[in-house]
């Protein structure tokens, strides 16, 4: 009770403020005063506990996106906003709170895997919109709380529109963006610490062991669907995944750097465009990944 007292306490401010605003109105400014007050009690009634939130709410944090919260103003999803729920899971880790970075660290393994259920494409997404979540905290965790929300919110400025694209790919998208997405995910979730190949040498190998195993099943995905650019794709793919299966077998780090750079430039992201444009989807590599094939 005493987490969900700060949440009816801003409530009551808020209403407060939208009387007073009409209270503090001279006779000229009634119009003005009247829209700021139905405003501020559409966001009043807008309000909802982010222990309610559900798969699909559109939304605007009550202040910083980040830190702790209370309270979140849901709103029409065809309304600006600043984020989108688009997965949620419950944390199974005993009776003990896991810890703060417990938390983030399950949120972090899981929160991409369910995002991508429900926007499958991340080139599609709005320009500057990260994954963000909602987690208990230790305090909430010994009331019950085990949910955490995944949410894709914009890191400046807001967006208009539902996120949610999975349920309007076709067939073949979905097994490309599968495809793709699991070569990535191995690419980047089996990243050794070590920053030198010298440094870890079985780490890297096993990094280039997984990604040629998710370029494997993507390149055997691939063959049943149809076009010339998809098919152009799967054969630089399938030459891609023969160089990090040198890497993943490489004797020493001077072999596998060999293996590597053919290896690592053949899955940069530009290299799907054509094959994406002709497959009905998003074309314009995220910032973020182009910057990592430029360097």
């Amino acid at each position: 009770m005493a987490i969900r007292a700060p949440y009816r306490s801003l409530r009551g401010i808020s209403v407060a403020a939208a009387l007073l605003a009409i209270g503090a109105a001279g006779c000229s400014d009634v119009t003005d005063a009247v829209d700021s007050a139905k405003d501020g009690a559409q966001k009043v009634a807008r309000q909802r506990s982010v222990f309610s939130l559900d798969v699909g709410d559109c939304y605007n944090p009550n202040g910083k996106a980040e830190g702790t919260a209370y309270a979140i103003e849901i709103v029409p999803c065809d309304e600006a906003h600043e984020g989108q729920v688009v997965g949620e899971f419950a944390i199974d880790e005993g009776k003990e709170y896991p810890g703060d970075d417990g938390v983030s660290t399950i949120a972090d393994d899981r929160c991409p895997v369910e995002a991508q259920k429900y926007s499958p494409d991340t080139w599609a997404l709005p320009k500057g919109v990260a994954l963000f979540y909602y987690t208990p905290t230790k305090e909430s965790w010994a009331t019950g709380d085990r949910a955490v929300s995944c949410t894709y919110t914009a890191e400046k400025g807001t967006f208009s529109g539902s996120l949610e694209t999975a349920k309007s790919l076709k067939p073949e998208q979905i097994t490309y963006l599968e495809g793709s997405n699991a070569v990535y995910e191995a690419l980047w979730a089996n990243q050794p610490e070590k920053d030198t190949v010298e440094g870890d040498l079985a780490g890297y190998k096993a990094q280039a062991e997984a990604v040629a195993a998710a370029l494997d099943a993507h390149v055997d995905g691939l063959d049943g669907v149809e076009g010339a650019e998809v098919g152009k794709l799967r054969a630089t793919l399938t030459k891609a995944a023969g160089n990090w299966k040198k890497a993943a077998n490489a004797a020493d780090a001077d072999a596998f750097y060999i293996a590597y750079d053919p290896a690592f430039t053949d899955i940069d992201p530009s290299k799907s465009v054509a094959a994406r444009k002709e497959l009905g989807l998003a074309t314009t590599v995220p910032a973020d990944e182009a910057e990592v094939w430029a360097s």
